[in-house]
């Protein structure tokens, strides 16, 4: 069985990550269905165990959801994350570079180098691809890093001028004392789309899943709420997911 919380499970978010998962799994086999004992980490955290036949709940990214995934999971909802304006069950891509870089609006950036983290992203690719289209400027991908906090660390030692990060995972970095936010500055933000989707095996009952997760946060410590940034479950449609635009692959700069 996998049961995975992969996407912001880094660093000091992994003990309130251990925690969440146990008060979950508890309200899952009190409601008859059948739960792993602990996470599940490393690839089998993502996209393999997005699709395994023995996925419990997992959280995913919004573009290889409607991508990828869209007909195969039972989508949950959407984690309700306080980001400054923007919506519970939404969020947006944070635009960082250099401190040392003149340039301090996006509108600035026509033509830099961009770092993105997984051509399927939708905060590393999806969101500032349109928005650097609503913008009216270029973006010139350089480099694919893998993983947001790896396209930070990349802007940092000049591999890119730029890079778009999850606002949760940056929000998270800025306090988590590992260093990868040191030395950047934000530049702006993208447009509000809806947040990563919390995703159950495809026969598993959807109402079920949804009030376990949703007691199951509720009953979080504030600390731990506070270090997750996670403080509800929101109610999402699966047309919400399949109403945003996909850019198609970025193509690296020559």
């Amino acid at each position: 069985m996998i049961a995975a919380l992969g996407m912001y499970d880094a660093g000091r978010t992994e003990g309130a990550n251990d925690r969440l998962w146990a008060r979950i799994r508890d309200g899952l086999r009190a409601r008859g269905i059948a739960a792993p004992e602990a996470l599940t980490r490393g690839d089998g955290a993502y996209m393999a165990g997005w699709l395994s036949p023995g996925l419990v709940l997992a959280q995913c990214c919004g573009y290889p959801f409607r991508a990828r995934l869209t007909g195969r999971v039972t989508l949950i909802g959407a984690g309700d994350h306080r980001l400054a304006g923007t919506p519970a069950g939404q969020y947006h891509s944070v635009l960082v570079a250099r401190n040392d870089d003149p340039r301090t609006d996006f509108t600035d950036f026509d033509g830099a180098t961009f770092a993105w983290n997984d051509d399927l992203s939708q905060s590393g690719w999806a969101a500032p691809a349109h928005h650097a289209a609503r913008s009216g400027i270029r973006l010139a991908p350089a480099w694919r890093s893998g993983g947001h906090r790896a396209s930070a660390r990349g802007v940092r030692a000049g591999k890119a001028d730029l890079a778009a990060l999850d606002a949760v995972t940056w929000a998270i970095m800025c306090e988590d004392g590992s260093g990868d936010a040191t030395g950047l500055k934000e530049i702006g933000r993208t447009g509000a789309t809806p947040a990563l989707p919390f995703i159950a095996g495809k026969d598993l009952d959807q109402e079920a899943v949804f009030t376990a997760l949703d007691a199951a946060i509720r009953g979080l410590t504030e600390e731990d709420r506070a270090v997750l940034h996670l403080y509800g479950l929101v109610a999402v449609r699966e047309a919400d997911y399949l109403a945003v635009p996909d850019p198609g692959p970025p193509v690296p700069a020559a």
